[in-house]
């Protein structure tokens, strides 16, 4: 298998089927890595299907419906999945955009359990399964925000900050099971979840002046990172959080 290649390589990618997780279905369709996507809604789950294999007619791709803020839900789906499974992509995520004083717990809890909880579950309950077909790998899709202040709040800003301290810990643990693990911290991508917050001119033109490449990343260009983690070619990095941001996470004064 080449160094830059996927080849032969089963991974799991959740939220898949739209915004950075279905750019990275693409980019490892692209690569020759096996698929299976994982979101809530059915519908949108074979849209992606049916896109990725008129793309790519050659490229095994399952799908599973699934609500990952469900305790049920994911050992159902770790418990259904038969075979190898070679790369682990948490990409699932959300947000309630309000202010601490604003947000209730109700609202606090749902965040965590979306953006935190399943990363942590899923991971663990498919620990034996990336285990048996090392060298495998995990990549959390973390945030800026969770390396700083934004104005994203405070409940997405410390699940994110815990991904990726959960990031450290995975590695440093799954070392020598031969399972790496690693996280990106992107910015603003266009995607149509961070595309509903870019439509106030005043908010883009701010994001904008914090950016020193001053534009909104690509979905693809995230999805490039992350599959970069989980070539061969990156087999000796494992525990770190690769910033996707235009230079945002630098910009001092």
């Amino acid at each position: 298998m080449g160094a830059w290649r996927l080849d032969g390589r089963r991974a799991l990618i959740t939220g898949g089927s739209s915004g950075i997780g279905f750019a990275v279905a693409k980019e490892f369709a692209a690569l020759g890595a096996e698929l299976l996507l994982v979101a809530r809604n059915p519908e949108n789950l074979e849209r992606a299907r049916r896109e990725l294999k008129q793309e790519f007619p050659s490229c095994s791709v399952d799908i599973a419906t699934a609500d990952l803020a469900q305790d049920e839900d994911r050992l159902k789906l770790s418990e259904s999945l038969q075979g190898d499974l070679h790369i682990l992509i948490n990409n699932a995520g959300m947000n309630i955009r309000k202010r601490m004083e604003d947000i209730s717990l109700e609202e606090y809890r749902r965040v965590q359990e979306v953006n935190l909880t399943s990363c942590f579950d899923l991971s663990r309950l498919l620990y034996r399964k990336l285990r048996k077909s090392a060298p495998s790998c995990v990549v959390n899709n973390a945030s800026v925000a969770g390396l700083t202040h934004l104005r994203t709040g405070a409940s997405y800003g410390m699940s994110k900050a815990a991904m990726i301290q959960l990031t450290r810990n995975m590695a440093a643990e799954w070392a020598e099971e031969g399972i790496r693990v690693n996280a990106v911290a992107p910015w603003y991508i266009e995607t149509p979840l961070a595309n509903q917050v870019l439509m106030d001119a005043d908010y883009l033109q701010d994001v904008l002046d914090r950016t020193p490449m001053n534009r909104i990343g690509k979905s693809e260009e995230c999805a490039r990172a992350i599959a970069f983690l989980c070539m061969p070619a990156a087999g000796y990095i494992t525990g770190h959080c690769l910033a996707v941001d235009g230079g945002f996470s630098i910009f001092g004064f």
